[in-house]
């Protein structure tokens, strides 16, 4: 599959992702403990998008120089397209990290070791599934109407559901720990595991990790997809990707107390699933191009945003 990726490029973005975890492990530990503060979430947020702009600026000089201006507006088109795309499905992923520490009742200064871990965990695995997928679709070029269909169903189904509730009680993940591994009934600060007479035991913080491990595995499934819709060149698909992961846990607390404002968000989502996954079942009769692609997802975000906040407004007295 043709990349406009050369290995020094990846080389520098795998130096970058590497140095923004450890800045970001340096910060949390220096900090220790405690709860993440709206103004600081934010702060976090506003850096993570500006260096991801930078980053596609940087892209589009880059080949602008070497390959052309048409080329270096498509490339930087289509970053930007899946960027947003990542980004507006992370928003769903917050909402179930907020659903699993409300249900499992962690302490805010707790969090933030968990999604941290978590964000690692979610970049190591995209990386995998992104170059697999890649692979895949060199291989057979039929898998992107595997992907579409999935994609399609996906956001039908997500339509259908959105005002149903989620019973974490009978999640067959939570039922088989709650069976198989010994669980304190207490957190022990940030640590996974205790000893308590000789024998391991693992603590609630500990279950919470592994259910976020889950989540990222499905909302990975979900995703990959949806940007293999809008490039096949897995840099663009790659570098999009980690950039919507590296602010997860940043917009994660600036977000965490305005989840009830933002419900009609899921229906938007939905409706970008079925939009993309319609245009990757089209690619072979009609490809759309990123630029309406690019409006379609930002009129559906804005517009679900404002529905929601227009919705959930205070009367006034």
């Amino acid at each position: 599959m043709e990349s406009i990726g050369t290995w020094w490029m990846w080389a520098a973005f795998a130096a970058f992702v590497v140095v923004a975890i450890v800045v970001d492990l340096l910060v949390l530990q220096s900090k220790g403990a405690g709860k993440v503060s709206f103004r600081e979430a934010l702060n976090w947020s506003i850096v993570w998008v500006v260096l991801s702009f930078v980053f596609n600026g940087l892209l589009w000089w880059y080949l602008d120089s070497n390959f052309g201006r048409e080329v270096a507006n498509e490339k930087s088109m289509e970053f930007f397209t899946g960027y947003l795309i990542e980004k507006s499905l992370a928003v769903d992923n917050i909402f179930v990290f907020l659903m699993l520490f409300t249900f499992f009742g962690v302490p805010a200064a707790f969090q933030r070791r968990v999604l941290i871990l978590g964000i690692i965990g979610a970049i190591i695995l995209r990386a995998i599934m992104i170059l697999i997928g890649a692979w895949l679709i060199t291989k057979f070029h039929w898998i992107l109407y595997l992907f579409g269909l999935f994609l399609l169903v996906t956001g039908v189904k997500m339509l259908m559901m959105a005002e149903a509730e989620s019973d974490l009680e009978k999640n067959p993940i939570l039922v088989w720990m709650r069976r198989h591994i010994r669980i304190t009934p207490e957190f022990h600060g940030e640590r996974f595991t205790v000893m308590k007479d000789g024998v391991r035991w693992f603590t609630p913080l500990f279950v919470v990790m592994v259910m976020i491990g889950i989540t990222d595995v499905i909302f990975a499934v979900d995703s990959i997809p949806a940007i293999f819709a809008i490039t096949l060149d897995p840099f663009i698909v790659l570098t999009s990707n980690v950039f919507a992961i590296l602010g997860l846990r940043a917009m994660y607390f600036m977000l965490a107390d305005l989840a009830d404002r933002f419900h009609l968000l899921k229906y938007g989502l939905a409706f970008i699933l079925v939009f993309i996954g319609i245009k990757m079942l089209l690619i072979d009769i009609y490809k759309i191009p990123v630029g309406f692609a690019l409006s379609v997802v930002g009129i559906v975000l804005v517009t679900s945003m404002l529905a929601s906040l227009w919705v959930t407004r205070k009367p006034r007295d």
